[in-house]
């Protein structure tokens, strides 16, 4: 890890924020999936992209999910497994995420709890998100 260790109870406060706030803000979904892996053991760079996260938001403040309507509902799914992407745990991510026409509904990112050995253990794993 780099940087100094930082007040647990101050980081694991700011990414419940921004949880809450993923539920409007898919762009900021993955940064905040990377947070969470350090909210029992954070240290100051982690912090640093806790702020880099809050200096995008100010950014793009007035941005956020807008609805375009249609005459032709369209449904799209889309997932993804990766095997053993982290270098941090040798864990696989899986993902998906949904369109209705050509707006995003639903998205989710879960770690696996088991480390797998070929792509095949990946893909029969997310069977259970």
């Amino acid at each position: 890890m780099e940087g100094e260790p930082v007040d647990k109870g101050r980081y694991q406060r700011l990414v419940g924020r921004f949880i809450y706030l993923s539920h409007t803000r898919p762009d900021i979904a993955h940064a905040i999936n990377l947070m969470i892996q350090y909210m029992h053991d954070p240290f100051s760079s982690h912090i640093e992209v806790e702020f880099r996260v809050l200096g995008y938001l100010k950014i793009v403040l007035g941005n956020g999910i807008q609805f375009s309507p249609s005459n032709n509902m369209r449904i799209d799914t889309y997932t993804d497994a990766d095997w053993v992407d982290s270098l941090d745990g040798r864990h696989s991510t899986s993902r998906y995420c949904a369109f209705v026409d050509d707006n995003l509904v639903t998205w989710h990112s879960k770690k696996q709890v088991v480390v797998s050995r070929s792509s095949a253990k990946v893909e029969f794993s997310c069977n259970g998100l």
